[in-house]
């Protein structure tokens, strides 16, 4: 599965609170650190996989962690509508 973000939806730079936002239609979405990290690399092209695999080589930590949180903040992004999983 690969993550995509939906048409009109992009990550930006908000200088004003100096912090990543992450922008679709008619919403905003502050992004912590660890956000920020997950939708830097959702490219539509990496797959699942290799997000978790570069962010386990990128932080030290096991894929295993890993996974459950990408996952879920994936998952809670899909469930907004500002991406999409597919096959």
């Amino acid at each position: 599965m690969t993550p995509v973000l939906l048409r009109g939806v992009r990550m930006k730079q908000d200088r004003v609170r100096d912090m990543p936002v992450l922008l679709g239609p008619e919403r905003a979405l502050m992004l912590d650190a660890v956000g920020a990290a997950i939708l830097a690399r959702v490219d539509g092209a990496r797959d699942l996989d290799a997000i978790i695999d570069d962010l386990a080589a990128a932080y030290d930590a096991p894929a295993e962690v890993i996974r459950g949180d990408v996952e879920a903040f994936l998952a809670d992004l899909a469930e907004k509508r500002l991406l999409e999983m597919q096959a």
